[in-house]
């Protein structure tokens, strides 16, 4: 397993302040896969003071329902037997929602149609490895419940000799609309402003698609949040972690701006879950503790 943190993807600005008509538009049926659950499985008990800070609105139906892309194991994905939506990130919120009296509904959607959701109330929350940024806190609310950062992977042995400080001329293979994918956009771009071969992106929808190419060797190397790599490494046997884990940053619960005090309960809540060991309990279970918090907060990006 990876030391260090780990990072999830971004979202291009434009896709970050849609208001209005354009966020409902953005945000129809058809951007989401029709696949949702209603979870209730955490043994968290409800704490009366925060869950009388929710609005009337959001518990009135004694449910929070949640976007999330379920295509990035170990964090969101779908159990091929029960083909319900699990995953650490999941669990997490699942005993956040409990600790406010609530449960959750999934709604498996596209990662970029998820903040647009939010926006525009046909998600109540958005949970998904969400990288807490500036840019995107001007379109949602963030609370902070993790630490994260961007991690590459090879076959075994690395025999395309790939250096993530240095792929230039290399294929290498990103979901689409991530922070990797920025990423490897300045990292080729360094490689022509010095005369080497640009970084090949083979995008991707879904990451697992991502990781099957890296198997089959159909690119040279991939890159994904850490806790994707490690999982990826340990399921298949077939690759290995090369290159250290950078651009640490938080994960972040996504909330509407007209949320009230919804946002201020969640908090409480993950404080709660850390002091009590239900936190780091979750998180050692999937093997990703390494980037475990101590003080989750509001809106807490750097850039």
């Amino acid at each position: 397993m990876i030391t260090g943190s780990l990072r999830r993807r971004a979202v291009a600005a434009s896709a970050l302040v849609l208001t209005g008509a354009l966020a409902l538009s953005a945000c129809g049926d058809s951007n989401d896969s029709g696949d949702s659950g209603e979870s209730g499985g955490s043994n968290t008990s409800a704490d009366a003071k925060l869950a009388a800070m929710v609005p009337d609105a959001i518990k009135s139906d004694g449910k929070i329902v949640v976007g999330t892309d379920a295509s990035y194991p170990p964090n969101e994905s779908v159990d091929p037997g029960t083909q319900k939506i699990v995953g650490w990130d999941i669990e997490l919120f699942d005993a956040v929602a409990a600790k406010i009296g609530l449960k959750t509904e999934y709604h498996n959607a596209g990662f970029d149609t998820i903040i647009p959701g939010v926006q525009s109330g046909k998600y109540e929350a958005g949970v998904s490895s969400f990288t807490d940024t500036k840019e995107r806190e001007q379109a949602v609310d963030f609370v902070t419940y993790y630490s994260a950062g961007t991690a590459w992977a090879a076959l075994k042995g690395n025999p395309k000799g790939v250096n993530p400080e240095d792929a230039c001329g290399k294929s290498i293979g990103v979901q689409q609309g991530t922070v990797q994918v920025e990423d490897l956009t300045a990292k080729s771009k360094e490689c022509t402003d010095a005369g080497k071969p640009a970084i090949k992106q083979v995008v991707r929808k879904q990451q697992t698609e991502v990781n099957n190419d890296l198997v089959a060797g159909k690119v040279d190397a991939m890159a994904a949040d850490s806790p994707i790599i490690g999982d990826a490494v340990k399921k298949t046997g077939k690759l290995e972690i090369i290159g250290e884990v950078y651009d640490t940053a938080p994960y972040g619960y996504t909330f509407g701006k007209n949320s009230g005090q919804f946002k201020d309960a969640v908090l409480a809540a993950v404080k709660a879950l850390i002091a009590d060991g239900t936190y780091k309990k979750i998180l050692t279970e999937y093997g990703v503790e390494s980037g475990a918090i101590t003080e989750p907060a509001i809106n807490a990006a750097q850039s």
